[in-house]
């Protein structure tokens, strides 16, 4: 393993508030110093002069088909994608084919992660067996096996005494349950957001109270059993509203949202392209602008990607056959750069915050820091670049974006994983 030294970069580090140019000495797996003009004989010197370095992005939410459907995504395939987004760490969901509902699928994919040796794979585990809603999986044996939580996710717990039994049992083991907030009777077959231009469009729609309702379910029964609550991808006004009122009270929830709530509003269906099709529906542009404020006052802790690649003849199917879902590691960042640091002022310390710390503490992960003694985690940052997104640079095996083709502003020039170089763009200088 070699010595890297980072030299005059912008060190930005939301757990002790730094911002400022220093060089960042890494030697083994951990960081050894943060300072101006540090000089080591032999380290591999990484130039990061108008760029950002900050701690490696931490993904609580990914979809990674494996097993199950190897030519859509891998362990390997979706490992290279996320560490060329800047994602060191990621938590893929439960339900493949078959459903991580076992000690022996949470072992495969450790086996696998560690074989691919990129970045860390966590995963979290089913609530119930075969995701049926019906039986609660062996909590403690997937924990022991390293589940660093549980989901039905792409299905809600509807048994609401199941939820509860659920969050009582992850209370005694201390790890979050991760709910997807989607009440399937109000949702029905919604293919998009409800509302004007569902109406327009002539597509049926999925309103926003099927998700609010659902949180507000949560959140009580939450309440009651005191139990470890993170809300996933959450997408509209009233899901936001509902989340700070809980916190004002002092509940302590977390919850994410996703680039594609921020930086998209549901007028972009109107070309009924495929790829806009995600679950949640994305929303209206009041809920965007509500997304964005919670992310703004803190209600929102965490950004997570929902990456969901399909291939391409799934998603080239009619609008009402096409399955939901966009691929989202090598987009998250310049989707960020570009709504929330570029056009809502968001500063960096803000932003990483939600893509590092907050992310590493709902698992109770002490990763996402770049300071003295930390595992040495740490992603460069061109915020600055501008740069198109084609299919050939794509390193997930699906394509399935809307930004395709487009030109993006902010890049992840580097990505160093537990003291050791993973990702490095060609144009990144060094000696």
């Amino acid at each position: 393993m070699a010595d890297i030294l980072i030299k005059e970069g912008r060190v930005v580090d939301p757990k002790t508030d730094l911002d400022e140019v220093l060089d960042v000495l890494i030697l083994g797996n951990k960081i050894a110093k943060i300072d101006k003009n540090i000089k080591k004989e032999g380290a591999k010197r990484i130039d990061a002069k108008g760029k950002i370095v900050g701690p490696g992005f931490f993904d609580l939410h990914c979809h990674l088909r494996d097993p199950g459907r190897p030519d859509v995504e891998t362990i390997e395939s979706g490992s290279q994608a996320a560490i060329a987004g800047g994602f060191t760490t990621i938590c893929c969901m439960p339900n493949t084919s078959p459903v991580i509902d076992n000690e022996g699928l949470v072992n495969y994919i450790y086996k696998e992660a560690a074989r691919v040796n990129l970045c860390r794979v966590y995963p979290i585990a089913a609530i119930t067996k075969e995701r049926l809603g019906k039986e609660i999986t062996e909590f403690g044996e997937l924990i022991k096996a390293g589940a660093k939580g549980f989901s039905d996710d792409g299905d809600v717990v509807a048994d609401c005494n199941m939820f509860r039994r659920a969050l009582e049992y992850s209370k005694a083991f201390d790890v979050p349950i991760f709910e997807h907030p989607i009440d399937k009777d109000l949702a029905k077959d919604g293919l998009m957001n409800e509302g004007v231009i569902s109406t327009r469009l002539g597509l049926s729609g999925s309103p926003g109270i099927a998700e609010e309702v659902i949180v507000a379910r949560d959140l009580l029964v939450a309440r009651f059993t005191g139990a470890r609550l993170h809300l996933c991808h959450i997408s509209t006004k009233g899901s936001v509203d509902l989340i700070r009122r809980a916190k004002e009270d002092g509940m302590e929830v977390t919850c994410e949202t996703c680039p594609h709530y921020f930086f998209f509003n549901d007028e972009l269906l109107s070309g009924f392209d495929t790829n806009f099709k995600v679950n949640p529906p994305i929303r209206s542009e009041q809920d965007r602008q509500a997304v964005i404020e919670g992310l703004r006052d803190g209600t929102i802790d965490c950004i997570a990607t929902d990456h969901a690649p399909h291939c391409q003849a799934d998603k080239e199917l009619e609008f009402t056959n096409a399955p939901f879902g966009m691929i989202g590691f090598e987009t998250a960042l310049p989707m960020i750069v570009m709504e929330l640091i570029n056009k809502q002022k968001f500063n960096w310390l803000h932003v990483l915050e939600k893509l590092t710390i907050n992310p590493a503490k709902v698992v109770s992960e002490k990763l996402g820091v770049v300071k003295k003694n930390a595992v040495a985690d740490v992603v460069i940052i061109d915020p600055k670049k501008k740069w198109r997104l084609t299919a050939n640079a794509i390193r997930s095996r699906s394509k399935n974006t809307p930004l395709l083709n487009k030109e993006m502003t902010g890049q992840v020039v580097a990505a160093i994983v537990d003291g050791e170089l993973k990702y490095q763009s060609s144009k990144l200088k060094n000696k």
